[in-house]
């Protein structure tokens, strides 16, 4: 069962973009409103909007990584940021680095490289890799909520109750 690029990419930005640290070093928080994500990776490319307010990436940080990684440790650079995360979803064990630069007000640029392991059917570790370029658009639309993600095709997900809202 392959590992979608949209959930990937979404759930990358989302836990990389909102993790801190318990360390002196912690990622900013994105400016809020409406931010378009292009995820480009070897599967191929794909762009999505969110809609954020002040306390949408603290929220789905605690709920997306709480317990679940034994270590997230990002690092200050001269540029940005880097990170090193080793996670696991039920049987799913995710390692990996990332290096992050941008202003978090306007742009943000990932890179990540995540190894996968224990994805069911799959007998080998899954390397995946790919760059995600977050670009501010302005005020969230009407009728969006924190945390909503907007697909290419227009289908709007809401994330679980209590995360980004």
């Amino acid at each position: 069962m392959p590992v979608r690029l949209i959930g990937g990419g979404l759930v990358g930005l989302t836990l990389v973009a909102a993790s801190t640290v318990a360390a002196a070093d912690t990622l900013p928080t994105r400016k809020a409103g409406l931010w378009e994500s292009k995820t480009v990776s070897s599967e191929g490319s794909t762009t999505a909007r969110q809609c954020i307010d002040d306390k949408t990436d603290q929220l789905a940080q605690g709920a997306l990584g709480a317990g679940q990684c034994a270590k997230r440790v990002f690092t200050r650079t001269s540029t940005g940021y880097t990170g090193e995360t080793e996670c696991k979803m039920g049987a799913i064990s995710a390692s990996g680095t990332s290096v992050i630069t941008g202003d978090f007000t306007s742009k943000i640029h990932l890179d990540v490289d995540t190894t996968l392991t224990g994805i069911p059917g799959m007998k080998e570790p899954v390397r995946r890799k790919m760059a995600i370029d977050a670009t501010y658009l302005g005020p969230c639309e009407a009728g969006q909520s924190p945390g909503d993600i907007i697909l290419p095709d227009g289908k709007i997900v809401k994330m679980p109750q209590g995360v980004g809202r």
